[in-house]
């Protein structure tokens, strides 16, 4: 089992420790947290050890989990990878795209494996269509959250719609040509709500709206395709598949046909797969676990983590020039 530790013990920190404590995969050594009385705290109400230094926790551990704010990741990777540790890195993968490329080349440098925490990659709905889409020309992808203070510190680019940014990037095998945003701060002194347009030099666009000022919750994002609509629902872990053949010569009385202009004819038929329930969190950090036992290459790669970044950040520099 491999050793691992927490940097940073807050919401999402406190996940990642209960997880890593029932894995199989990982053996919890402790965390460390910057502030002494939430860490007495998570002591008190679950029991796990607290390291009192960032640099007493890496040392003994294998891999360390990097769950603290943004503009820490990059000082604590750092300081993992100098003395010789794996790491998982919550999204985004740091504040800049510089930082990110110099987490990449001293990972490298050293051998050490990464992985960055990109968890939609991993939501059974996703995972249930990934491999029936097949070069999406238009994507469409809705995140909406309901206000909450957690996250602010950061534009809603990189708080939210990171997450889509990856997933579409992961699809769409092609280079970008023109990237158009814009972004209203509400309550925070950031951006709370955001559209970009993606377009790509296959001719796939892209069309991306994230807020976090809305009066409801929607995680969704639809793919077309040549004869498919592909529509992935992230919050509810529901997925819909409709597709399209050519028209039997004797279509029956149910089947639902469709002519165009031309007079072809095409039949509609639903094909949706199972979803399967999972823990997307714990399998990512237990995937992770085995790229760092087989020394192979982690699902969400740091390149992953540095590609989704640098679009979000050119997303955001699209807003200083309205």
């Amino acid at each position: 089992m491999l050793k691992a530790g927490v940097l940073g013990a807050g919401h999402l920190g406190k996940i990642h420790l209960r997880l890593l404590k029932q894995s199989e995969k990982y053996e919890l050594v402790g965390f460390y947290d910057a502030d002494e009385d939430n860490a007495k705290k998570v002591v008190e109400e679950f029991g796990y050890t607290y390291f009192p230094s960032i640099e007493d926790l890496i040392d003994a551990v294998d891999m360390v989990d990097i769950v603290t704010p943004t503009l820490s990741h990059y000082e604590c990777a750092v300081l993992a990878i100098s003395k010789g540790k794996h790491i998982f890195i919550e999204k985004p993968i740091t504040k800049t795209v510089e930082e990110a490329e110099e987490i990449r080349r001293l990972l490298a440098e050293n051998n050490l494996r990464g992985q960055v925490g990109h968890v939609e990659r991993f939501n059974p709905a996703w995972l249930a269509v990934k491999d029936k889409l097949d070069n999406p020309m238009f994507i469409e992808a809705h995140r909406l959250a309901e206000f909450n203070p957690r996250g602010t510190d950061v534009p809603v680019v990189l708080d939210l719609m990171i997450h889509d940014i990856d997933i579409i990037l992961s699809v769409v095998k092609s280079d970008i040509k023109y990237i158009s945003a814009s972004g209203v701060s509400v309550i925070s002194k950031s951006p709370d709500i955001a559209n970009a347009r993606i377009e790509f030099e296959n001719g796939c666009v892209a069309n991306i709206t994230a807020s976090r000022i809305s009066l409801k919750n929607m995680r969704k994002t639809r793919f077309f395709q040549r004869d498919a609509y592909i529509s992935v629902d992230f919050l509810e872990k529901k997925c819909e598949v409709v597709k399209m053949k050519d028209a039997p010569d004797n279509p029956g009385d149910f089947d639902m046909i469709l002519q165009n202009a031309e007079g072809e004819k095409k039949q509609i038929y639903f094909a949706n797969p199972e979803v399967s329930n999972n823990n997307a969190i714990l399998d990512e950090l237990e995937t992770f676990a085995h790229a760092i036992n087989t020394n192979t290459k982690p699902i969400v790669t740091l390149q992953d983590g540095s590609d989704a970044l640098r679009v979000a950040t050119q997303i955001i520099n699209c807003f200083k020039q309205l």
